[in-house]
């Protein structure tokens, strides 16, 4: 039985706001709540137009007060742009407002450019060390080995992760003994190998006995295949945007958009969405299932940017359902 997730990068649309991002958000963790997702995940991005949940922990608290039992957390925290203390007295306030609930995982992208690292007020620390001394400050807040007493913090059980997309993550993840979760849904180049070094190299921890990858995986489902294609468009967009330059909030979709592209546009989309479901029902169950199979995922968290708040729903509930089906199977 594998548990599935859900990572929310809570998108503005071009005709919308952060507050009806906010509101949907909400709606949408209630709807995976119930269909059975086991964690519903936001993640740190700064001096984007088109990501709403910057403030990270404050989304959580906000989600986590929405809902009822499902797990609620980052993902990821990037850890570069904060002080250490001031995440385990963020992170152990929102356990002991949401006991048992709450996950932490750690990025050490700083989430954004050098303009926008300097506006965070941080210094560009270039230091391939400087990421895992502050997981282990983090730690040590949360285990009272530190000079400094968090509050609340200290004590606090709250699951640690770590993020990452090449072997440096899973490297660390192993070595400490902790989750690895990879960012396959937008950047599936080193996926195969950073799963063999992590599994390999793991050490059973205080914090996990075996090995728990979780992996990042795009899901755009519709009634028919051509309906899913054409919703998957609004991402397809927003991600060649970024990538040349022009970030900004979610289009809506177009049809034809992939096959207007010149070559190296395709290619660029070809790679990323290789981690991707897009389709009718009986399409996203096919590629899903291939995907756990070649992967050996531990746990799957899906992602579904759309321009169409109904839309989206539906597709995360096409999802769910055959994830149990699956499970069930």
């Amino acid at each position: 039985m594998i548990p599935f997730s859900f990572l929310d990068l809570c998108p503005i649309t071009e005709d919308g706001s952060a507050a009806e991002t906010f509101t949907h958000t909400v709606e949408l963790a209630r709807h995976a709540e119930s269909w059975g997702f086991t964690r519903y995940w936001m993640a740190e991005h700064h001096g984007m137009p088109g990501i709403a949940s910057a403030a990270t922990a404050v989304l959580i608290g906000h989600v986590a007060g929405a809902t009822s039992h499902i797990r609620v957390g980052a993902g990821g925290i990037m850890l570069p742009n904060h002080s250490p203390l001031v995440i385990a007295e963020q992170f152990g306030t929102l356990d002991v407002l949401y006991p048992g609930r709450i996950d932490l995982g750690l990025g050490r992208a700083p989430g954004s450019d050098q303009a926008t690292a300097r506006a965070l007020r941080r210094n560009l620390d270039t230091d391939p060390e400087a990421f895992p001394r502050d997981v282990l400050e983090l730690l040590a807040y949360f285990e009272g080995r530190a000079p400094v007493h968090a509050t609340p913090g200290t004590g606090q059980q709250v699951p640690v992760w770590i993020l990452g997309s090449s072997l440096f993550g899973a490297q660390l993840a192993a070595a400490l003994g902790l989750p690895y979760a990879f960012a396959s849904h937008f950047a599936p180049a080193q996926m195969l190998d950073a799963l063999a070094v992590y599994r390999a190299q793991f050490r059973p921890s205080r914090y996990l006995e075996r090995p728990h990858a979780m992996l990042g995986y795009n899901v755009f489902a519709a009634d028919t295949d051509a309906e899913a294609h054409y919703l998957a468009s609004s991402w397809q967009q927003s991600f060649v945007n970024l990538r040349s330059g022009r970030p900004g909030r979610l289009p809506p979709p177009v049809e034809g958009y992939a096959e207007s592209l010149p070559p190296q546009g395709r290619g660029l989309l070809a790679h990323v969405l290789s981690c991707s479901a897009i389709g009718a029902p009986g399409t996203v169950a096919e590629r899903m299932r291939a995907f756990i199979a070649q992967t050996g995922a531990d746990e799957l968290i899906v992602t579904c940017n759309m321009h169409d708040p109904k839309a989206r729903l539906h597709s995360v509930e096409i999802a769910a359902s055959v994830l149990r089906e699956t499970n069930d199977a």
